[in-house]
């Protein structure tokens, strides 16, 4: 058996991916209040940026956590388009899940079906993630890991979705986003410790990309996408800023008439 290292640089990945978890999930949060309080096209397009950056915010903290993960005996590598896979799926997945929360006239029903939805997405990534990974031997999961893994995202998921329905400031959003980030870091370490790996030593190149050659860079570029994101929403007036303008300007243009 291959010994784990799943802090390979210290505490730098898992604080770093616990940073993107939050993020993600602080944006996803916000983008979803705003397309509560939108209609129309508008509140398409909230939803939308919700998901990606939901979406974005999972996979980058994966893999930036996994930049950290080492087994000895052998090197790691990861098949590019599996890799790219998950990163789709976790953002189609979770955008059926937001979307359903969105649109859903039944705020209960709609919660439930929106939080099992996005956690499986979750998971699903995470595991198409580890699907994607090379390496010189066999890796093996515990199902009952596997299986609270699972619950872990499902909970957290709707947990997040239940506060995008239910909170509206910006500082109990925050306060969510970290409990999102925890939940979301504590289902990828509960999945990691499934794992064992049953090393076969070879001298075989390993087919794929290695971390620093295709992971790194793509999560740097979506890690920036977030901040950039997290800075346009930010700045974007809320519906709320929109009708107090709006009403503002009203006894002004009465004035001129």
């Amino acid at each position: 058996m291959g010994h784990l290292d799943h802090a390979a640089f210290g505490w730098l990945t898992p604080v770093l991916s616990y940073a993107m978890a939050c993020i993600g999930a602080a944006l996803g949060l916000r983008c979803t209040v705003r397309a509560l309080g939108a209609t129309g096209r508008s509140r398409r397009n909230w939803l939308l940026t919700a998901a990606s950056a939901i979406g974005t915010g999972i996979w980058t903290m994966h893999f930036v956590a996994m930049l950290g993960f080492s087994v000895s005996g052998t090197e790691m590598r990861y098949n590019v388009p599996l890799t790219i896979l998950s990163l789709l799926v976790a953002m189609v997945v979770v955008g059926a899940g937001v979307f359903a929360v969105g649109y859903g006239r039944d705020r209960g029903r709609a919660l439930v079906l929106g939080g099992l939805t996005t956690g499986l997405g979750v998971a699903s990534m995470h595991y198409l993630g580890m699907a994607a990974l090379r390496l010189h031997g066999q890796v093996h999961y515990d199902p009952g890991l596997v299986g609270l893994s699972v619950v872990i995202a499902v909970v957290a998921a709707t947990a997040a979705l239940w506060a995008a329905l239910n909170i509206k400031s910006p500082v109990a959003v925050a306060i969510a986003s970290l409990v999102m980030g925890g939940a979301v870091s504590s289902m990828h370490y509960t999945g990691m410790i499934a794992v064992s790996v049953r090393v076969t030593p070879s001298g075989e190149a390993l087919p794929g990309a290695t971390a620093m050659q295709f992971i790194f860079p793509l999560a740097v570029g979506l890690g920036s996408y977030l901040f950039l994101t997290s800075a346009f929403v930010a700045l974007s007036p809320t519906a709320g800023e929109r009708e107090a303008s709006a009403s503002a300007q009203r006894p002004v243009e009465s004035v001129a008439r």
